[in-house]
């Protein structure tokens, strides 16, 4: 009897198969002498919608709300549906004894395959594999340590209940909402309070009042102290009275040192990266969206097999891996990491090490690099900087903490506190494994840091030469970026309305709003449906997305809601928790929020008409701004038209170097800068060959393939389904 093996995508399968000494048989799956391996397209079965279950629902009524079925069911996905056929037609071949679920080793992953194994109604014995990177030898050591499926039941349990509660209470209230103000509105648990949290930092910024505060510079035989308030310890006075006044007593006089100490400081590695940390990083130094690393890494995972398991939430290697990473090491012995991986190598791997914690460990640890051989030459030039960023926050980890000496001083006159500190570094240690110095922590700015400090003793006095009281303004807070949103939705406590600690606890172990794996998803899906636009790097709320906080229920608005869904999801894969109590309680959620919006007042109007008609149901096209591109939509969620007005391209303007926007399409296309430069698509690739580069077929092409995504309607469940609504 044979072994048939499912793994998750077609190059995971492959690798296994390929390892197993299986080769390609037909579409869709390989085959050897005991095993047969297959894969799915990512999902391929889904739940229903709700049309599946009564014809009545492909009208969206508010009456017919809530819908409700006894036992939500589950289908094929049609444009997977050739691959299902094939897995399925594989669980009932007669030689198949048993199957081994070789899907992502996470909760969704568990998912893709039970509901495949579901829908075909195996009862064969079932093993998990269960592994964090693709390597040939992770898959050797994964299948001699199979794990009997049922020890998963629990993680399925937790996922299946996952999906079932964001169906009732998404379709249900995006129902609710898009019928009762005749407009595209969803919301959800996660969408929503990411939406708020934002819309709550523009009110923030709008409300602002910035203050002068003032500070007093002293220099003192060429060091320079800075003045701190006795009660407060802080350098700023919002009294310019007061700043004035000091500088006028400290003039001709001196200061007297009143502790001098120097110590030595030792200073640890980063922590390894989780993927939330990995895509902030990108975002600040490349400009990467968090969709585009998740992107990148999965590829570094699956197809280069370099790094590992990129959908962790953890910062840390377990202690069964210590004895790998020399091996790791090894692999990565090229180009400019040899020295240093040579480097790492020689540091001593036993005892008390700051990157292993068992406990820190769930399902999956740190992305660090796999025992594969690089070769860096085979990489895209973004993969490169991924791998980079991860290669050598691993080196940095192991090598050892980087050592400084400070002097710090502080001094007294005309009866106020002054100080003054320098810091030296002593033994680079885990700063070797950057080429750029590596950012430090801000600090207050008015307090002066890193002199060449001379030595004083206590008790001496010092000619004061200067004295200058320095002035600036409180600024408001930042704006998001992609990368302070994902920590935001990280980390959202302090946007908790109630200051809960056990909630602010709870968002805090289970990972804040959304998973390592869902967070970029659901940012695109805010872009994409034109609830947020951005300004150069910063992230802004559209008017839609104002009018929607103003009209979905509180309750959805909040982070606490999540943070009480994944408790109780965390203690149902532990088994602690029944799945039945679980829905019971998400069914009268979902009743209850359809009883809020119907009785709430409130009006929502498209505050972006143009007057440009729709080609193909003749009503007036909305202005909606994308996150790479300006677009015309359709105000019609039936029709669905959308058109690419610009979109922002890589080409650099010759005048002021900045991106340059693309307009129109064919012969018309041209590229505009905010600076006032245009250029004809064709004059700029003449002038572009002219220099020696320019943009490539290759390029035209991948532009374009985005035009023609980007007018097609928004590609999700709600949108299928927006697509054929009939209002009544």
């Amino acid at each position: 009897m044979k072994t048939l093996v499912i793994a998750e995508k077609p190059s995971v399968g492959r690798d296994i198969g390929r390892v197993l000494s299986c080769s390609p048989k037909g579409n869709g799956y390989m085959e050897g002498t005991k095993y047969v391996v297959t894969w799915a397209l990512g999902h391929l079965i889904t739940l229903k919608d709700p049309e599946d279950y009564d014809k009545k629902y492909k009208e969206w009524k508010l009456e017919a709300l809530p819908i409700m079925p006894e036992k939500l069911q589950i289908k094929v996905i049609p444009q997977t549906g050739k691959q299902y056929r094939q897995v399925e037609s594989l669980l009932e071949r007669q030689d198949i004894g048993s199957v081994v679920i070789a899907t992502d080793a996470g909760r969704e992953g568990e998912l893709v395959a039970r509901w495949i194994l579901q829908k075909a109604g195996c009862r064969k014995p079932l093993k998990r594999l269960w592994i964090s990177s693709v390597t040939d030898k992770a898959i050797r050591e994964g299948f001699a340590h199979l794990k009997d499926a049922r020890e998963y039941q629990h993680l399925y349990e937790a996922a299946l209940s996952r999906a079932e509660a964001d169906w009732l209470v998404g379709i249900n209230a995006t129902r609710a909402l898009t019928c009762k103000y005749n407009a595209q509105l969803s919301c959800g648990r996660v969408q929503t309070p990411t939406l708020a949290m934002i819309a709550g930092r523009e009110e923030e910024i709008r409300s602002f009042q910035p203050q002068t505060y003032y500070g007093i510079r002293v220099q003192a035989e060429g060091i320079t102290f800075a003045w701190h308030d006795k009660k407060t310890g802080s350098p700023r006075t919002f009294s310019g009275e007061r700043a004035e006044k000091l500088a006028a007593e400290l003039k001709d006089g001196s200061l007297r040192i009143l502790k001098a100490e120097t110590k030595e400081k030792r200073q640890g590695a980063p922590q390894l990266y989780d993927l939330t940390e990995l895509q902030r990083d990108a975002n600040k130094k490349y400009g990467f969206s968090a969709k585009e690393t998740l992107n990148l890494m999965q590829s570094l995972y699956e197809r280069h097999k370099v790094l590992t398991y990129p959908r962790t939430d953890s910062r840390y290697i377990s202690s069964d891996i210590v004895p790998t990473l020399k091996e790791r090491l090894e692999a990565v012995k090229v180009g400019p990491y040899r020295a240093l991986a040579g480097k790492a190598a020689k540091q001593d791997f036993r005892g008390k090490l700051p990157y292993v914690n068992d406990g820190k460990v769930s399902d999956h640890h740190a992305i660090i690099p796999t025992e594969q051989f690089v070769q860096l030459q085979a990489m895209s030039p973004e993969e490169r900087k991924i791998y980079d960023l991860v290669l050598r926050r691993f080196l940095a980890a192991l090598l050892p903490a980087a050592v400084f000496r400070e002097v710090s001083l502080t001094g007294e006159a005309a009866g106020e506190e002054f100080t003054a500190r320098g810091r030296n570094l002593v033994l680079p240690g885990w700063r070797e494994a950057y080429e750029e110095p590596v950012e430090e922590e801000e600090t207050e700015e008015d307090a002066p840091q890193n002199q060449n400090l001379p030595r004083v003793q206590e008790g001496q006095r010092l000619k004061i030469q200067s004295v200058r009281r320095t002035e600036g303004k409180t600024k408001p807070p930042a704006r998001f970026t992609e990368a302070t949103l994902l920590s935001a939705m990280e980390n959202p406590a302090r946007y908790l309305e109630e200051k809960n600690g056990a909630l602010a606890r709870t968002l805090g172990e289970t990972g804040g709003l959304g998973t390592v794996a869902t967070r970029a998803d659901i940012i695109e899906k805010l872009f994409h449906t034109f609830l947020l636009e951005k300004k150069g790097s910063e992230i802004l709320i559209t008017s839609k997305a104002r009018q929607l906080l103003k009209l979905v229920p509180e309750d959805l608005k909040k982070p606490e809601l999540t943070a009480r869904w994944e408790l109780q999801l965390s203690r149902m894969a532990k088994g602690e928790l029944k799945r039945e109590e679980f829905m019971k309680k998400i069914r009268e959620y979902a009743k209850d929020l359809i009883r809020e919006i119907r009785t709430e007042e409130g009006v929502f109007r498209h505050e972006n008409i143009t007057g440009k008609i729709c080609p193909r149901c003749g009503k007036r096209l909305l202005a909606v701004n994308g996150k790479n591109a300006k677009l015309l939509v359709c105000q019609d969620r039936e029709c669905g038209y959308r058109e690419t007005v610009s979109r922002t391209t890589n080409a650099r303007c010759p005048v002021c170097h900045k991106r340059m926007e693309l307009v129109g399409k064919g012969e018309s296309a041209m590229f505009v800068c905010a600076c006032g430069h245009k250029e004809k698509l064709s004059k700029f690739e003449e002038r572009r060959k002219k220099e020696g580069a320019g943009v490539t077929k290759r390029d035209v092409a991948r532009y374009l393939a985005k035009q023609k995504e980007a007018e097609k309607p928004v590609n999700n469940s709600f949108a299928e389904a927006l697509k054929n609504i009939k209002l009544s």
